[in-house]
C-alpha cells in the first residue's frame, strides 16, 4: 500500500495569460517585494525576458524558472509566453507545477491564447486562482470580464473544484494587488498569502526511488547542457548515479556532476534535492525535452505531455543568389542542417525534415511568428540562408477527405473600419461567430483557415489605419474550405545587375511602391518593389543617365524620389508568394525569384499555365 507524503514548504506554481497581459511585469514585482533583489540592487525591467529579441519584441518566447520566498515557503515560478504560437512551451511547462496563475486584462478580457493556456491547465488538473489585472486602465471593467471568465471555465469545462477560484485584482506594473476591489491595492501580499493558501504543496510516495521528467533544457559555457524538471519521487544527491531512460525505453547509465536549484532568478548549487522541487541537473550531454532521469532501479520511461503537431511549414534551404557567401559566416549545408537539428533539442513545438533536395530542409511550427523568431535568431548568428512561402500542413481523416487548420480570431475594431474587416475576412474563407460593441470598439470573432491568415495582418492594419488589434489562436482542424487568392499586386523585378541609380529609380517608382535606395547592389531576379498591377514586371533599377552636351536649365539634375518601403522580417514573409524566395544574411533581407533569368521564368510560368489548362 503506498503512502502519499506531502512537502509544506514548497508551492509550484506557473503564470499563464494572453500576450501583453503582464506576466513578466508581475514577476519582476513579485521578486521585488519578496526580498530576492537588494533595496539598492539596478534591475532591468521585465528581468526574466532575458533574451535580446524578447526585450525588443516587448513578448517573452521562452518559459523561464524563478523562486521566491515568503515565510518559510519557497514559491516556484515558471514565466510563460502568451503567444499562440509558443504555445509548445506552455504544454510542457504546465506537467511541473501543481497550479496556476491566470492573468486577464480588466479591459481586454480572456483572448484565445487565454482559452488556450486555460484549457491545457485544466486538462490536467490544476488548481487556478484568477488575477485580473490593469484595474487602474480607464476602461477596466473587472465585474464584467470576471463574468467572462467564468463563463470560460464552464465552457472548457471546469470541475466544481476548479470553478471555486479565488480572484485577485491587480496592478502589476505597481506591484499591487487587492481581494476586493473595494480595498485599495497596497502591496502584492495578499496575491502571495492566496497562493500558499490555495495552491496545493507537492505530493509523493515516499516509498519510490527518484524519478524526474526533463522538461526544459539549459545551457553554461562551463559545464555544458542543463536539464531542468521537477522531482516526481524520491531524492537525489550530487555525484549519485543515474540512468538516462529516453521514450523509446533505451537507457544510458550517468552521473550528477552539479545539481541547482531555483533562489530568484539564479541557480543556485545544492547538495541534494527531494520530491516536489524544480532542479537543474549537468553531467548529461545528449539529454533531451521528454527524457527521464531516474534511480538506477527504474527502468520504466515517466509519461509525457504529448505537444500538439505544427500548422505551418517553411522551406529553408542553402543561398544560391548571386551575392551568396558575401555577408554570412555559415552558408553550407551542413552548418544550416546542424543548427535547425540542434534547434530541436529545445523547441519541442518545432519539426526538421529532410527534403528530396539535399540543400533544403523543411521547418514546421505553429505559426509565422515562432519560424520567424528562428529566423531572426540564425541570421543573428551569422547564417545566411533562403526561406520558402510559408505553406498550410493539411490532413486526411478516415474518409480520406481534406481537413486544414482554422484559426480562432478576435479582432477589436472602431466601428467605421469593421465593414471593411469582415469583407477581407471573408475573401479568405473566415466564417464570422459572433460580433459585440463596447462603445466606439466593435469586437468579432471569426474561424479562419490558417492559410487566409498568411500575408493578412499587413492588409488588416492597413485598412484600419493602424488602429485595429487582431489575436488568434489554432482551433481545429475542418474540411478543405476552397480556394484563397494570394497577394493581390504583383512584383517589380529587376532584369539587370549592378547598381541602383537616383536616375533609374525616379522612372521605376511610377509603376509602384520602391524597397530599395539609391546605391543598393541588385542581381537580375531581385525584387525591388511592388508593382501596382496583379502582374510581375521586369524593369531596370540600374540604368545610368548618359551624359550629353546638351543642358535644360533649372531642372537638369533634380530627382524626386518616394521614401521606399521599409518591411520588417514578418512582413517580408507575409509578402513573398509561392514562386518566390526570402534571402536572408546577416545583413540584409532580400526577396527574389526562385528562377533568376526573366525568359527562363517567363517559359516556365506559360508551362505551368498549359498543364493547369490540360
Amino acid at each position: 500500500m503506498s503512502t502519499e507524503s506531502v512537502r509544506l514548504d514548497i508551492r509550484n506554481i506557473a503564470i499563464i495569460a494572453h500576450v501583453d497581459h503582464g506576466k513578466t511585469t508581475l514577476v519582476d514585482h513579485l521578486l521585488r517585494q519578496s526580498g530576492t533583489f537588494r533595496e539598492n540592487q539596478v534591475v532591468a525591467e521585465r528581468v526574466m525576458d532575458s533574451n535580446d529579441l524578447e526585450r525588443e519584441k516587448g513578448i517573452t518566447i521562452m518559459a523561464k524558472n524563478a523562486a521566491v520566498r515568503w515565510g518559510d515557503i519557497k514559491i516556484n515560478i515558471v514565466d510563460t509566453p502568451g503567444h499562440s504560437d509558443f504555445g509548445g512551451e506552455v504544454e510542457r511547462i504546465l506537467s511541473m507545477v501543481d497550479g496556476v496563475l491566470l492573468l486577464v486584462d480588466a479591459a481586454e478580457g480572456p483572448l484565445p491564447q487565454t482559452r488556450f493556456v486555460l484549457k491545457k491547465a485544466l486538462e490536467l488538473n490544476l488548481i487556478p486562482i484568477v488575477v485580473i489585472n490593469k484595474i487602474d486602465r480607464s476602461d477596466a471593467r473587472a465585474p464584467e470580464v470576471l463574468d467572462e471568465i467564468l463563463e470560460l471555465f464552464i465552457a472548457l469545462g471546469a470541475d466544481y473544484h476548479q470553478l471555486d477560484f479565488p480572484v485577485i485584482y491587480a496592478i502589476a506594473k505597481q506591484g499591487k494587488s487587492t481581494l476586493s476591489l473595494n480595498t485599495p491595492a497596497e502591496t502584492l501580499a495578499p496575491l502571495l498569502e492566496t497562493i500558499i493558501s490555495t495552491i496545493p504543496p507537492p505530493t509523493y510516495e515516499a516509498a519510490k526511488p527518484f524519478q524526474m521528467i526533463i522538461t526544459a533544457l539549459g545551457w553554461s559555457d562551463y559545464i555544458g547542457r542543463i536539464a531542468i524538471g521537477r522531482i516526481q519521487t524520491g531524492s537525489v544527491k550530487m555525484g549519485d548515479s543515474v540512468v538516462l531512460i529516453r521514450p523509446d525505453g533505451s537507457i544510458e547509465q550517468q552521473r550528477i556532476t552539479k545539481m541547482y536549484a531555483y533562489e530568484g532568478v539564479q541557480r543556485a548549487e545544492i547538495q541534494e534535492a527531494s520530491a516536489g522541487e524544480i532542479i537543474a541537473l549537468s553531467g548529461f550531454e545528449n539529454v533531451h525535452i521528454g527524457d527521464t532521469i531516474s534511480d538506477p532501479s527504474c527502468t520504466e520511461p515517466l509519461a509525457y505531455v504529448n505537444i500538439e503537431e505544427p500548422t505551418i511549414a517553411m522551406e529553408f534551404s542553402v543561398n544560391n543568389s548571386p551575392f551568396a557567401g558575401r555577408e554570412g559566416k555559415h552558408v553550407t549545408t551542413p552548418k544550416i542542417r546542424e543548427r535547425l537539428f540542434r534547434e530541436l533539442r529545445t523547441n519541442v513545438a518545432l519539426r526538421v525534415a529532410e527534403t528530396d533536395s539535399p540543400d533544403t530542409f523543411k521547418v514546421s511550427g505553429r505559426g509565422e511568428l515562432q519560424l520567424a523568431i528562428l529566423i531572426e535568431t540564425m541570421r543573428r548568428e551569422g547564417y545566411e540562408f533562403a526561406v520558402s512561402k510559408p505553406e498550410v500542413l493539411f490532413k486526411r481523416n478516415e474518409d480520406n477527405k481534406l481537413l486544414e487548420p482554422i484559426e480562432h480570431v478576435i479582432v477589436d475594431v472602431p466601428d467605421a473600419h469593421i465593414g471593411t474587416v469582415i469583407e477581407i475576412l471573408g475573401r479568405r474563407k473566415g466564417e464570422m461567430v459572433n460580433m459585440t460593441p463596447t462603445g466606439d470598439v466593435i469586437r468579432a470573432e471569426f474561424y479562419v483557415p490558417a492559410r487566409g491568415l498568411i500575408g493578412f495582418r499587413t492588409e488588416f492594419l492597413t485598412s484600419t489605419r493602424g488602429s485595429g488589434i487582431i489575436h488568434h489562436t489554432f482551433h481545429d482542424y475542418q474540411p478543405y474550405k476552397g480556394t484563397i487568392t494570394g497577394r493581390t499586386k504583383g512584383a517589380l523585378v529587376s532584369m539587370e545587375t549592378g547598381s541602383s541609380t537616383a536616375y533609374a529609380l525616379e522612372m521605376v517608382q511610377e509603376r509602384g511602391v520602391m524597397f530599395v535606395n539609391p546605391g543598393t547592389e541588385i542581381y537580375e531576379g531581385m525584387v525591388v518593389g511592388e508593382n501596382s498591377r496583379e502582374d510581375d514586371m521586369s524593369v531596370n533599377p540600374c540604368r545610368a543617365k548618359h551624359l550629353t552636351n546638351m543642358r535644360a536649365s533649372g531642372s537638369d539634375g533634380i530627382v524626386r524620389l518616394d521614401p521606399p518601403r521599409q518591411m520588417s522580417l514578418e512582413q517580408f514573409i507575409e509578402f513573398i508568394e509561392d514562386d518566390e524566395l526570402l534571402e536572408v544574411t546577416p545583413v540584409n533581407l532580400r526577396i527574389r525569384k526562385k528562377i533568376l533569368d526573366s525568359t527562363a521564368r517567363q517559359r516556365a510560368a506559360k508551362r505551368s499555365k498549359n498543364q493547369a489548362d490540360a
